[in-house]
C-alpha cells in the first residue's frame, strides 16, 4: 500500500513534468514547427490529454493491482477484446477504453498473487523514468543523438564493473538476459576462432560447458553462432543444483583427446528453477588451467554482489572474463534490463564494431556505444537503473536483497511446519521449491490460476515436479504468503 501511495503521487508530479517536456519537444526547433500554428497547439494539446489518460489508467492499474485477475482462454479474448486493426483510425478516447480493457485482462505481475517468474513488483523512480523516457526518446548508440543519457549509462555500466571486480573492463545493455549471455558467446567464440568474423567457420568441432541446470538461452545461442546445439556439454550437478567439478574436468579432457576445442565454460549464479550457484572458484581455476573462457550467466543472481552478506556466493566472479546480470530480477527493474560485462576492454569493438560514416559523426568512440553494441537503434535501459539506483543507493538495494532473502526463508518455515508439504532442497536464494505429498503440482498450479487468479509454477527437480515459489517481490509480506499457502491447501483438496 505504501509503494503504490507513493507511485500516485508520482504520478500526479509526472503530469507537470511531462507537460513541459512535451512542450519543449514540439517547440525545439524552428524547422519542426508546423507551418499552422493552430496545428501545433491542437499536437500540444493531444499529448497533453494522451498524458492524462495515461495517469487515470495507470492510477487504476494500481488499484487494481489486489484484484484477482480471472485466467481466460484465448478464444474468449479474442471474443471480447477488441484487437483488430483497421483501414481507418480512431479517436483517441476510443484507444484508450480499448486499452483499459485490455490492461485489465492482463495478468498483474506485480501484486500479492504473483509468484510465477523470477521478476515482480515496481520501483517508484523506474516507473517515473519508464513514463518519461518515450517522450525523449532517445537511441543509445551516439552522444549525438543521446547526449548525457550515454553519460549516465557508463556510470551505470562502471559501477556494476566495480561491483564484479573488473578493474578495467568494460559493458553493454541488452534486451535480456539471452542476449547478454549470446554476446559474451560469441565473443568466446572469437577468442578461439578469430577467423569467424570474417570467413566464418573453419570447420572445427567447438565445444560450449554448462551444467544440466543451465539456461535454455545457451544451447540457442550454440546453434545461433553455428557452433551448434549437439556441441553444448550439459555437465551433471550435484544434490543442490551446482555444477560438478570433477565432471566437467572430465569432459574438458576428453574432449581435448579428441581434437575438439572448447570455447567457453558458462557457470550459472542462479538457476532458473533452485536458483543454485555453481562453484565459480573452481571453474575459474579450471578455465585457467586451460585457457577457457569463463562466462557467469547471473542474470538472476548478480544482483547480490551488492549485498555484503550474500556476495559470497558469487565468489571467484572477478576470475571470470564476462559475466550476465539483470537487475530486472532482484532489483526490480522493469522489464528489460540486461547488462554483459567484461573483464577486458576492447573487445566489444573487436568482434562488434562496424564502420557507419552516416551515423557515427560526432565524439569520440568512447562516447558512441554504437560501436561496441549488438544493436544498433536501441532504448534506453540505463535510465530508469541509473535513478532508481539513485533513490536507493547500494544501501538500500543490500535491505531489499535481506528482504526478498527473508521471504524465502519465511516460506521454508511454513513448508516444514506442515505434515502435507515438502520442502525439495534448502533454497540457497530466494528460490523455493516444493510438494504439495500425494497431489500434482501441475494440476494445483493450474487450479489457483483458474481458481484463485494466483500465478504460480511448477519444474521439474531430478525427475520430480514440484512447485517453485519465486521471493523476489520484497513488497510482498508473510501475510500474502500465508494467504498463499492456504490457496495451496484448499486447491491440494480440490484436485486430490
Amino acid at each position: 500500500m505504501r509503494l503504490q501511495l507513493i507511485l500516485a503521487l508520482l504520478l500526479t508530479l509526472l503530469i507537470s513534468g511531462v507537460q513541459r517536456v512535451c512542450a519543449s519537444v514540439l517547440s525545439y526547433s524552428p524547422m519542426s514547427k508546423p507551418t499552422d500554428p493552430y496545428q501545433q497547439r491542437d499536437e500540444q494539446q493531444r499529448i497533453r490529454e494522451a498524458v492524462e489518460t495515461a495517469r487515470r489508467l495507470a492510477l487504476d492499474l494500481l488499484d487494481r493491482d489486489v484484484e484477482p485477475c480471472t485466467s481466460h482462454s484465448p478464444e474468449h479474448h479474442r471474443k471480447t477484446l477488441d484487437i483488430s486493426l483497421c483501414q481507418t483510425g480512431s479517436s483517441l478516447a476510443k484507444v484508450a477504453d480499448e486499452l483499459d480493457r485490455i490492461l485489465a485482462a492482463t495478468p498483474k505481475t506485480s501484486g500479492p498473487l504473483f509468484f510465477n517468474q523470477l521478476f515482480g513488483g515496481r520501483d517508484p523512480a523506474a516507473v517515473l523514468t519508464e513514463m518519461l523516457s518515450p517522450l525523449v526518446n532517445s537511441s543509445m548508440y551516439t552522444y549525438k543523438v543521446a547526449g548525457p543519457q550515454i553519460l549516465i549509462e557508463r556510470e551505470v555500466i562502471d559501477r556494476m564493473l566495480a561491483k564484479v571486480g573488473f578493474d578495467n573492463g568494460e559493458g553493454m545493455f541488452t534486451p535480456g538476459g539471452s542476449l547478454s549471455n549470446f554476446s559474451a558467446m560469441l565473443l568466446a567464440r572469437n577468442a578461439v576462432a578469430p577467423e569467424a568474423r570474417e570467413q566464418g567457420l573453419d570447420g572445427r568441432r567447438l565445444r560450449i560447458y554448462a551444467s544440466s541446470d543451465s539456461h535454455y538461452s545457451i544451447t540457442k545461442n550454440a546453434g545461433m553462432l553455428g557452433i551448434g546445439r549437439a556441441n553444448v556439454r550439459l555437465i551433471e550437478v550435484d544434490r543442490e543444483g551446482c555444477m560438478s567439478v570433477s565432471a566437467l574436468r572430465e569432459a574438458i579432457e576428453e574432449d581435448l583427446a579428441s581434437d575438439i576445442v572448447p570455447v567457453c565454460i558458462v557457470a550459472t549464479a542462479g538457476t532458473t528453477v533452485l536458483g543454485a550457484f555453481d562453484p565459480l572458484e573452481s571453474l575459474a581455476d579450471i578455465a585457467a588451467e586451460h585457457r577457457i573462457w569463463l562466462h557467469v550467466d547471473g542474470a538472476l543472481g548478480g544482483s547480490l554482489l551488492l549485498s555484503e552478506e550474500h556476495r559470497h556466493l558469487l565468489a571467484g566472479c572477478d576470475r571470470a572474463d564476462s559475466l550476465a546480470w539483470n537487475p530486472h530480477k532482484m532489483m526490480g527493474m522493469p522489464l528489460t534490463c540486461s547488462v554483459v560485462l567484461l573483464r577486458e576492454s576492447g573487445l566489444l569493438a573487436k568482434s562488434l564494431d562496424e564502420s557507419a560514416e552516416y551515423l557515427f559523426q560526432t565524439a569520440p568512440d568512447e562516447l558512441n556505444p554504437g560501436r561496441r553494441s549488438i544493436q544498433c537503434g536501441r532504448r534506453n535501459d540505463a535510465l530508469k537503473l541509473w535513478a532508481a539506483w539513485r533513490l536507493h543507493g547500494d544501501d538500500g538495494y543490500a535491505n531489499r536483497i535481506s528482504q526478498q532473502f527473508a521471504l524465502a526463508q519465511y516460506a521454508v518455515s511454513v513448508i516444514r511446519a506442515h505434515p502435507r508439504l515438502c520442502l525439495i532442497r534448502e533454497p540457497q536464494s530466494i528460490n523455493v521449491c516444493f510438494d504439495v505429498v500425494g497431489t500434482s503440482a501441475v494440476d494445483v498450479c493450474a487450479w489457483l490460476e483458474q481458481e484463485r487468479a494466483i500465478r504460480i509454477g511448477h519444474a521439474t527437480v531430478n525427475g520430480r515436479t514440484v512447485i517453485r515459489l519465486v521471493c523476489v517481490n520484497p513488497d510482498l509480506s508473510n501475510t500474502d504468503l500465508d494467504a498463499l499457502f492456504e490457496a495451496i491447501h484448499e486447491a491440494a483438496d480440490a484436485v486430490s
